[in-house]
């Protein structure tokens, strides 16, 4: 392997020398084919010279001549590899230079080895600096950070290195040393990727005779894939020569290899059906289209869409279509896979077959993010066989967990959770359009068929029959289809990514902020969640994704709750029904964690809005934020009297755990929670305690009395929010004003509670 001492002093200029050379050579060895047609082969073949000695000269000067001819096509091959490698190790070369200029930029000093270090004499801080220890410590990071990048780019350099010389090894014909006849190639081509896309195939096909792979061959298999994963000269080749039905075999036997027959070389297994994956990924990339203005057209877009298909009539799009419509028909045929046999109780489980679809997504979710339109476009053709078929991914056993969880036995629900990394492109997936409002006006129902239509019960089910033998006594037969473990996870995050615009569960400072159609996405979800009044009554693998997004969305559903629907400026928001909001609120806090979220997200912006009234002592606009106040506090108090009214034993435990998540600081900046100001921030750290004692006291009082409907409604936490509020403009709580801030917070506590829990069809 080449080190960085051997990339950063690489002398490249010699490959372009040799280039020219090789083509020297080749316009020789056409003058040289020239002559000999004319002075040499012609005697053979002008018809004057007759007999069998003529005969004999003529088979051997046109095979002459034929190689003359080879030797010009190798030539030419052998040039055009090394101008290829020329300009492929000379853009990595400037990568791995220009990563170590930027470092040294940052402090870094790169050693001979290209390890990173900080030249830390270069800090006057001195190490009784409070913030020292913590600067070290950042700077350490960067160090590996920096140490890590560089090695990956003399990793790049060295895959380059090794594909170039396979390549012109295999063009120049050069065989084993017992090997003495050599002739010149007359099949040589000028291209590093098709050559190294052959002896993936080739790696590839030994698999699926049954043949093995021995530790430097995976290796080098790796390295193809990890060299040409941008490639699609190498993809498509690789993928045109498989055909999808074959690619989706090679990927079921990395899997076999990898958990049951060989579990000792796992790691290269996984390693090998990542690059797979990615060799997929850039096989199937499609251009970035751009306007009339040279600009990107934005994916999702009515405009992009019109220049998709627009593009898709093209010869350009003959691979993408093409390996779409085998897709179809490979993705519906079924396949052996270990991970399926014998998973149920009984005899109908055994040697059970898997659909292609499964294992097409199962391996796309071990590489990197797919092409949005690939991704979408498989979606939906999965979508298009389940509804002919609504049984057609059922399989005994449920697959979840460490153990079977890495098989898409559900692969839309798989490819879902793939869309839920592209924010942008769940978005465009989901997003019901300008119409969604108007069901029979709606330009995309997806989201529509998935919270609405779909079966998602794909688990197959079987039981054991006793009785006598002779009627079918001690057999199994077919139960009802059930869920798996992880139903709906895939939609759940990919929600969450297209409403929100983050990718579903990472860590963000959230803005409060969104698209027109990231607020669509949610709004429809709301409204089809609550259909019939049910949105109170949600899945439990929906609960936290959409709570996250929900709390993401505080600004808007504390204006809905406090019907202050006319604040919300521009675009990019909810107008859900408060009563839709509500009970959907209540639908995903079964979890303590969520609710207490939801709660401290409601709480933050309560505290937002009444930092945002004007100065003046006394101003009727007071009354106003107090209001606002008092509704969302008494709406949360509702929902969480709702919950432990439904389990009272069990919910004292999860009114202490509410506490317990609002204690570790739930309303971080790295939740969903949107960021508020300094001054509203500390209102809420100041009152944290009482909100969490609140459900507390409630939870008590409904465990003693079997009832909170005497429960004093005056929250605790909704005073101490005020009284915060009044202390950070040096007003007393006995001043007048501040009174009647309370009083007016506290009628509208009262009222929104109590409709509230109408909302909630709760009866107290």
């Amino acid at each position: 392997m080449l080190t960085y001492q051997d990339v950063v002093t690489a002398k490249l200029e010699s490959l372009s020398s040799a280039a020219a050379k090789w083509d020297e050579m080749a316009g020789a060895f056409n003058r040289v084919e020239s002559v000999y047609k004319g002075k040499v082969l012609s005697v053979a073949k002008d018809g004057v010279w007759v007999g069998t000695a003529a005969s004999g000269a003529s088979y051997r000067f046109t095979g002459t001549q034929a190689e003359l001819a080879a030797a010009q096509t190798q030539a030419k091959a052998i040039a055009s590899l090394l101008r290829d490698a020329h300009s492929q190790l000379t853009t990595l070369v400037q990568r791995v230079k220009g990563l170590v200029a930027d470092a040294q930029k940052e402090g870094m000093h790169i050693d001979s080895g290209g390890r990173a270090t900080f030249d830390f004499s270069k800090v006057k801080a001195t190490r009784n600096d409070p913030d020292y220890q913590e600067f070290r410590r950042k700077c350490l990071e960067a160090e590996t950070s920096w140490t890590e990048s560089i090695k990956k780019a003399v990793q790049a350099v060295d895959d380059a290195d090794q594909g170039a010389k396979y390549a012109l090894r295999t063009a120049a014909g050069v065989r084993t040393a017992d090997q003495t006849l050599h002739n010149f190639n007359a099949r040589a081509v000028g291209d590093i990727e098709i050559y190294e896309a052959e002896e993936a195939e080739a790696y590839a096909k030994r698999l699926l005779r049954g043949g093995k792979l021995s530790a430097a061959e995976r290796a080098e298999l790796t390295r193809l894939y990890r060299d040409n994963a941008n490639d699609q000269v190498f993809s498509r080749t690789m993928l045109d020569s498989l055909g999808p039905e074959d690619t989706i075999k090679v990927a079921n036997k990395f899997n076999d290899l990898a958990y049951f027959d060989d579990t000792g070389n796992k790691q290269d297994y996984l390693a090998m059906e990542k690059g797979l994956a990615n060799t997929i990924n850039g096989a199937t990339r499609i251009p970035n289209f751009k306007d009339a203005d040279g600009k990107r057209i934005p994916y999702g877009s009515k405009a992009y869409r019109d220049a998709y298909v627009k593009w898709a009539k093209t010869k350009d799009a003959e691979f993408y279509n093409n390996w779409r419509e085998g897709l179809r028909k490979a993705g519906i045929e079924k396949y052996d896979l270990e991970v399926a046999a014998n998973q149920g109780n009984g005899a109908k489980s055994r040697d059970q077959q898997v659909r292609g679809y499964q294992s097409l997504i199962t391996l796309m979710r071990q590489g990197d993010p797919a092409a949005p339109q690939f991704l979408a476009d498989v979606t939906d053709d999965m979508i298009a066989a389940e509804k002919k078929d609504k049984d057609i991914w059922d399989l005994y056993g449920d697959f979840h967990g460490k153990k079977n969880g890495w098989f898409a036995n559900d692969p839309v629900d798989g490819a879902l959770e793939m869309m839920s990394r592209d924010p942008k492109a769940a978005t465009a997936y989901l997003d019901p359009g300008a119409e969604g409002k108007d069901p029979a006006h709606r330009n995309n129902d997806r989201l529509h068929y998935l919270l609405k239509e779909r079966d998602w019960k794909f688990v197959n089910n079987e039981v054991k029959l006793h009785g006598d033998a002779a009627y079918g006594g001690n057999s199994w037969h077919d139960a009802s289809d059930t869920e798996g473990s992880d139903s709906r996870k895939g939609l759940g995050a990919a929600i969450e990514a297209a409403a929100t615009g983050s990718p579903s569960g990472s860590e963000r400072n959230s803005d409060g902020k969104h698209t027109v159609g990231q607020a669509r996405v949610l709004e429809d979800t709301i409204a089809m969640l609550d259909e019939e009044n049910g949105g109170d009554s949600v899945h439990k693998n929906l609960q936290t994704p959409l709570a996250r997004t929900l709390a993401d969305y505080a600004p808007d559903t504390h204006k809905i709750l406090s019907d202050r629907k006319e604040d919300m400026e521009g675009v990019g928001h909810i107008e859900s029904k408060k009563g839709s909001v509500i009970r959907v609120l209540r639908g995903v806090s079964d979890s303590p964690e969520n609710f207490a979220m939801l709660y401290e997200a409601e709480r933050a912006q309560a505290a937002q809005y009444l930092t945002e009234a004007e100065s003046r002592r006394g101003s009727v606009a007071w009354a106003t934020h107090a209001h606002s106040a008092g509704a969302g506090i008494g709406v949360f108090n509702a929902i969480g009297a709702d919950i432990i009214l439904d389990d009272r034993d069990a919910r004292k435990g999860w009114a202490d755990d509410v506490a317990k998540y609002a204690y570790h600081g739930v309303g971080t900046p790295l939740t969903p929670v949107p960021v508020i100001g300094d001054a509203a921030q500390r209102i809420v750290d100041a009152a944290t305690y009482e909100w969490a004692n609140d459900m507390k006291n409630q939870a008590d009082e409904a465990a003693k009395n079997g009832s909170i409907k005497e429960l004093e409604s005056k929250s605790q936490d909704l005073h101490e929010l005020i009284k915060y509020w009044a202390e950070g403009r040096n007003l007393k709580a006995t001043d007048p004003y501040v009174y009647n801030m309370h009083d007016e917070a506290v009628q509208q506590y009262d009222s929104a509670r109590s409709t509230a829990f109408t909302d909630l069809k709760r009866n107290l």
